[in-house]
């Protein structure tokens, strides 16, 4: 059986929808503190996020979205919702969720996310995996 050559060993590329682009702009840049590496108007801005390209496209409206658009897997989430939070980010609570003062949720398998929404509305997430830690 031959082998497929597979995407595995190739890097992600991020699509976000915006349509706010000067506060999407700022969210990113100042807020979140990612690296603007390219602005193609009308077409998208372009961020670095630790080797990653994320393409934020212009749009007139944001389609609807379910869930999560974008997360980043951090090492320690209580010290990163801190850190977000001072920087303005308000984390979302959703009714069901047993989220913890900072809204936090822990997962059945231990897993913590926090949900954060940025200027045009779509859910980002930071999530501390400690199963996958080695």
């Amino acid at each position: 059986m031959s082998q497929l050559p597979g995407l595995g060993k190739y890097n992600i590329i991020g699509f976000v929808t915006i349509v706010d682009v000067p506060r999407a702009k700022d969210f990113y840049q100042n807020t979140l503190g990612l690296r603007l590496i390219l602005e193609e108007p009308p077409f998208a801005l372009v961020f670095e996020a630790n080797g990653i390209m994320l393409r934020l496209g212009m749009a007139k409206e944001r389609p609807p979205a379910h869930g999560t658009v974008l997360g980043w897997q951090v090492p320690e989430i209580t010290a990163t919702v801190k850190s977000l939070a001072q920087a303005g980010v308000r984390f979302e609570r959703y009714e069901g969720m047993d989220q913890d003062e900072s809204g936090i949720w822990t997962s059945p398998t231990g897993a913590k996310v926090a949900w954060f929404k940025d200027p045009d509305g779509n859910t980002l997430s930071i999530s501390e995996h400690p199963e996958l830690k080695r």
